[in-house]
């Protein structure tokens, strides 16, 4: 019995040693964490345009699809600019129709100044071969001689009058600059018009909902946040001595903590570019003071290939998790 004793003890060890290596190489490649947190996007809600609000048509958790009233605001000072806007429009038309009109007018009177030319000049013609025969007198020439010159300055006169008229009415109908600014101001006008209903962006739940009917409101102020129900993904912050296993598209099993022995399917998307540490407020200064090595964590988005298929098991941002990779594919493709 007294040589079974060391015997014994030599198979314990042995077997403790092998448990612990066959533990150390299961952990080495199928490396895991608990720092790890489920994430969605949040989007935040925020009125485009401001004023009282009339209605609130959700609630604190509730669930929204994609299309359904948020709230809405009140619309009457938004009508009346759609109405000032509408009539500046029309004025603008108007206005364009009475210019393209006065310049038809205008352009008649240089027709006309162009015609008094004519007739001037070849008044002047005669006059002048009278006045070479001897047939007319010197007044006569300089009557005809300043009748011309006033035609000329009077057909400068118009067309200066005419160039100013085209200017003034531009591009008749809506292609006016005029035209084209009040249209603008309309559009305008009826899309904040529009913008008085809010709706939801994307399908998701209500949070840090506060806002009561009555409540005055600013434009692009942060009402309240809207989780998105599509894309679920966990930041999962591994030990920098697991990275050197990592790669994108190894699958991963996921727990989450609310829902134990719930186990999701996931998929490595990408690895950080630098640690936590790095991108934190005030970032470690390892070059001033005592320094002491500590293992760093480098953030690894992991995306969910499956889902829940139990609806009571709702998903919740934040939600702590565990995250364990399947490293074995490296070792196989060698």
């Amino acid at each position: 019995m007294k040589h079974l004793k060391p015997i014994i003890l030599v198979v314990a060890v042995v077997a403790v040693g092998g448990g612990l290596w066959l533990w150390w190489q299961h952990e080495s490649i199928h490396p895991s964490t608990d720092d790890a947190y489920l994430k969605a996007n949040v989007l935040t809600i925020a009125p485009q345009v401001g004023g009282r609000i009339e209605k609130v048509a959700v609630s604190e958790n509730q669930h929204v699809e994609a299309g359904d009233l948020l709230f809405r605001i009140e619309t009457d000072d938004l009508e009346a600019s759609v109405e000032a806007a509408q009539a500046g429009y029309e004025t603008a038309l108007q206005q364009t129709g009475a210019a393209i009109t006065d310049l038809s007018s205008v352009s008649a009177k240089v027709d006309s100044a162009r015609a008094a030319l004519t007739d001037a000049q070849s008044n002047y013609d005669r006059t002048a071969k009278l006045f070479k025969k001897g047939d007319v007198a010197q007044a006569a020439l300089d009557q005809a001689t300043t009748t011309r010159d006033q035609a000329k300055a009077a057909l400068d006169n118009a067309q200066a009058a005419l160039t100013a008229a085209r200017e003034r009415a531009g591009t008749p109908g809506d292609n006016n600059p005029a035209v084209r600014a009040a249209k603008a101001q309309l559009t305008l006008a009826r899309i904040n018009l529009a913008r008085a209903k809010v709706t939801a962006p994307v399908s998701g739940w209500i949070a840090n909902l506060d806002l009561r009917p009555g409540t005055v409101v600013a434009p692009d102020k942060p009402l309240f946040s809207l989780v998105e129900d599509e894309t679920w993904w966990i930041d999962a912050n591994f030990k920098e001595t697991d990275l050197a296993r990592l790669r994108p598209g190894q699958p991963v099993k996921i727990g989450i903590d609310m829902y134990p022995g719930l186990s999701l399917d996931g998929t490595v998307e990408s690895l950080g570019a630098g640690s936590g540490a790095v991108f934190s407020l005030l970032p470690p200064q390892n070059a001033s003071g005592n320094w002491v090595k500590v293992t760093q964590r480098f953030p690894v988005r992991i995306g969910l290939d499956s889902l829940p298929d139990d609806p009571a098991m709702q998903l919740r941002i934040g939600a702590s998790t565990s995250a364990t990779v399947d490293t074995s594919g490296l070792d196989s493709a060698k």
